[in-house]
């Protein structure tokens, strides 16, 4: 398959790993069409070592990176009006109150953990493509997927079940 044709089949998983990254629709697709005439432009300078999949998220993450290091920081304080609203009734079932409490605790999670809990659990990465994906060794890769799975027990109330003792 042409490297065009490759490229284009990761794109749907481009952009739902950027909406999930930056939870802004706009500027999810606007990081992945930046992405996107990086890779076609640079083309050539893909050596075929890996997956093509693993370089095109690679060249997402350089892009992210850029973006907010060029970005006004603003602090920790956020305006109330930016903060996202409580639902004024319980919702009519658990699991969709389970989902929002997951995404949210997912939010909260470094930013490390959160890339690479995304790309294995909701792109289906493998280990060894996350991390190369991630630029970082598989061991930190494992460690930053055990410790976002930890903090997602504990701010959600759930507990690991570990040889049918619960914690």
């Amino acid at each position: 398959m042409p490297v065009l044709d490759e490229i284009e089949a990761e794109i749907p998983a481009l952009r739902r790993y950027a909406r999930a990254l930056l939870r802004d629709a706009d500027a999810a697709d606007d990081l992945v069409q930046d992405c996107l005439e990086r890779a076609v432009a640079r083309r050539r300078d893909w050596r075929g070592e890996g997956p093509l999949r693993a370089w095109l998220f690679r060249i997402l993450l350089n892009r992210l990176r850029d973006l907010q290091r060029r970005a006004p920081r603003p602090g920790h304080l956020v305006p109330v009006d930016d903060l996202y609203p409580e639902p004024g009734q319980p919702a009519a079932q658990e699991d969709h109150l389970a989902l929002n409490e997951v995404r949210a605790a997912m939010a909260r999670l470094p930013e490390d953990q959160r890339r690479a809990l995304l790309l294995v659990a909701l792109e289906g990465f493998s280990f060894d493509e996350a991390a190369l994906a991630l630029e970082i060794p598989k061991g930190t890769l494992m460690s930053r997927l055990a410790r976002a799975r930890e903090t997602l027990r504990e701010m959600t109330g759930r507990t690991a079940k570990t040889k049918g003792i619960q914690r």
